[in-house]
């Protein structure tokens, strides 16, 4: 059987999702959670790892804060283009407020930021406030 192995953002599972599948709303084989959300996921510490490294779909995740202008008017932004390239690309948030070892970890030095993950690897980042249009295309130029 061959497709992608996808994360459940909601249990931790891992899911092969068949590749002509993946615009569909699959569910999760263990807590029949949306496995490809057509919203960015929230991701915390204790799951963060597991969800970049074992997805076989690129991951997107924005480093935010609440008190951060910018990052709240980008959040309907990264939405957007989330819904857009649903089944291409993973959207995911952090907050760096709740997760200061993430934003430590990954030197977030302004916010937003947004790190492209791919394989497990960080493949790109970009710092600053940016439209979804400007996000799907710097998507596109990094190869997504």
């Amino acid at each position: 059987m061959t497709g992608l192995m996808v994360v459940c953002p909601s249990c931790g599972s891992l899911n092969r999702v068949p590749q002509e599948r993946l615009g569909d709303k699959a569910k999760c084989g263990k807590c029949h959670a949306e496995i490809l959300p057509d919203h960015p996921v929230n991701l915390a510490a204790a799951r963060f790892n597991t969800y970049i490294q074992k997805n076989e779909l690129p991951v997107l995740v924005d480093f935010w804060a609440p008190w951060c202008g910018p990052c709240r008017s980008m959040a309907p932004q990264f939405e957007q283009a989330g819904r857009t390239l649903r089944g291409r690309v993973l959207f995911a948030k952090v907050n760096t407020e709740e997760e200061q070892s993430l934003g430590a970890r990954f030197q977030i030095r302004s916010i937003p930021s947004m790190v492209l993950f791919k394989n497990g690897k960080e493949h790109a980042r970009v710092s600053g406030a940016m439209g979804a249009a400007d996000i799907q295309r710097w998507l596109g130029a990094q190869g997504v």
